[in-house]
């Protein structure tokens, strides 16, 4: 089989794995009121997703460094395989609980395939091309985000909700096939295969308990709970000693030296900052649009669209000019667009319009697309093909951590600040009303004394406002939504100040860049590039090779075979 045949049916295997992965995550959400409808469990309805997050992220980084020990090809197939035995298995759950297990099971594929994808396209192609790869990657991922809704609707609609996770077999059945003979003839980057099983239950142990914590404190417990505390004390405990494992294991499954590389740490940072401050407000915008503007969930779903249709532009302009400019200068313009963006937001009041709002979280999309994929590229930039997997998968893994951070410390400042307007400018106003306090919205108040939020439920909830007569509407209404406007207005102005930190620490990058062809010394990367392929450097001769992959001339890859087998007898 050609290469460039090889190289093709590779790519559509990747996009098709890239599509359905990151589609099963919005079109779930769409079908989820369906979904309780049949099997009930309201009260847990929120573990579905959590019970992805909890199992996609915390397999990311192994699931790098198995692909470095045991080859792509095994790992990402397994990671499908996984992703489509939990899917038919969600399609079959009887009640929510058989539901959120097998979400689990569903979220260690999904965590196995979203970094491999990334990893395969940084072996296939060289770093001056890697740009365009990964743009388009990223495009795919904002599409998904963009139709997922409208499939899921459909499917919901017109077969059943059962379907929404039974389509994923066909398409990953596909994409199986496709990957498998895309990464025929893979060569192994290690003949030795030591796994540090030390190493990856204390970050299983450690990462699950810190992402609990997170998710389960404020909520379902208060943070000075024991069981929160708990939580934390024990990933603390499991991270240090994962710290502590990792400095004397042979072969350890995320290596602290790779931190010493500057453009690694600084990478991950800005991922880390990105996602705390992204993931974490946009999930309050849908409150602003809902609440506040008045617009019913779908349209305030629609008005995401153009956000993910930027990120979707700036992914592929940006994948073009990451060849042109260095990574810092990307950083900094990406987290600049974000940091407008969040201003911008923190300005709404109650008179803005929804194409106002629209506008301003177009510049939001605007800086994600030109910082996720630099992400990628700047990492695997800055190692060697054997660790490339692991490298990859970190930035996965830490822009996870920093959303699901994000979405526990921006939730905190949403309700402490709302707590406060509403004991202020509120309650005061109601408590003149004759007759209000002790009538039928008087339980509904009662309540709120000790949860001022669930005040902003009368904002979210057409049916339950509906029945609340338009003269108290009048005096109730204008309050409550200035008290979720101004919070909403502190948390985006959080969310700014996050980002324009990440602007700061981009400074520290350096003038990092992909470097030119004429510079890479004898082609040494460009013949690991077809690692994947199954290109043999071990022969006297250069191999053929197509011009438009790697391109060379025949001394420099000449060279690269030299100095890799001279390497090899050392």
């Amino acid at each position: 089989m050609q290469i460039k045949s090889k190289r093709n049916i590779l790519l559509i295997g990747l996009f098709l794995g890239m599509f359905f992965s990151a589609l099963d995550q919005t079109v779930v959400g769409t079908a989820m009121p369906r979904i309780i409808g049949d099997l009930g469990g309201l009260s847990i309805m929120a573990w579905v997703t959590t019970a992805y997050m909890l199992s996609s992220t915390t397999v990311v980084p192994i699931a790098g460094k198995l692909a470095d020990l045991f080859g792509r090809r095994v790992v990402y197939v397994a990671g499908i395989l996984i992703f489509m035995v939990g899917s038919a298995l969600c399609g079959t759950s009887q009640n929510m609980t058989q539901l959120i297990v097998f979400r689990g099971l569903q979220g260690i594929g999904g965590g196995i395939m979203m970094p491999m994808a990334m990893t395969i396209i940084g072996d296939i192609f060289p770093p001056e091309r890697r740009g365009k790869w990964q743009g388009v990657m990223g495009a795919i991922f904002g599409l998904s985000s963009i139709v997922g809704p409208t499939i899921g609707g459909y499917i919901v609609d017109n077969v059943s909700w059962h379907w929404v996770f039974y389509v994923n077999l066909p398409v990953g059945i596909l994409a199986a096939v496709t990957i498998f003979l895309g990464l025929h003839g893979e060569k192994r980057l290690k003949d030795k295969v030591v796994i540090d099983y030390t190493g990856v239950v204390t970050l299983v142990v450690g990462v699950i308990s810190l992402l609990l914590g997170l998710n389960l404190g404020g909520k379902d417990f208060p943070w000075s709970s024991w069981q929160i505390f708990g939580l934390f004390g024990t990933s603390f405990v499991f991270l240090l000693a994962f710290i502590i494992v990792e400095k004397k294991a042979e072969d350890p499954i995320l290596s602290l030296d790779l931190f010493k590389n500057r453009v690694f740490t600084v990478a991950n940072i800005i991922g880390f900052l990105m996602g705390l401050g992204m993931f974490g407000s946009i999930m309050f915008l849908p409150f602003f649009l809902q609440g506040v503007v008045g617009i019913s969930a779908t349209r305030s779903g629609n008005t995401m669209i153009p956000m993910m249709m930027a990120m979707m532009l700036t992914s592929i302009i940006g994948g073009q000019l990451i060849t042109k400019v260095s990574f810092r200068a990307m950083f900094i313009a990406g987290m600049s667009f974000m940091a407008v963006g969040f201003y911008l937001l923190s300005t709404m009041t109650v008179n803005t319009t929804q194409l106002m709002a629209i506008s301003y979280i177009v510049a939001l999309g605007f800086g994600m697309g030109l910082i996720m994929p630099t992400v990628t590229i700047a990492v695997q930039n800055a190692f060697p093909p054997e660790l490339r997997g692991v490298a990859t998968s970190s930035t996965q893994f830490f822009r996870s951590i920093g959303g699901t951070l994000g979405m526990t410390v921006l939730g905190v400042v949403m309700n402490h600040q709302s707590s406060s307007l509403l004991e202020k400018n509120f309650f005061p106003k109601i408590q003149s009303i004759p007759g209000l306090q002790t009538g039928p919205f008087g339980s509904v108040l009662q309540k709120a004394h000790s949860n001022p939020q669930s005040l902003f439920n009368l904002l979210l909830s057409p049916d339950t406002l509906a029945r609340i007569p338009v003269q108290l509407q009048q005096v109730l209404l204008p309050p409550l939504k200035a008290a979720l406007a101004d919070s909403l207005h502190t948390v985006f102005l959080v969310a700014m100040f996050i980002v324009i930190s990440g602007v700061v620490v981009s400074l520290l990058m350096g003038n990092a860049r992909i470097e030119k062809k004429s510079h890479r010394p004898a082609l040494q990367e460009a013949g690991m590039e077809l690692l994947a392929e199954g290109v043999n450097f071990e022969v006297e001769g250069p191999p053929e090779i197509e011009p438009d992959l790697i391109e060379g001339t025949k001394s420099e890859f000449t060279k690269a075979s030299y100095y890799m087998k001279k390497r090899a007898k050392k």
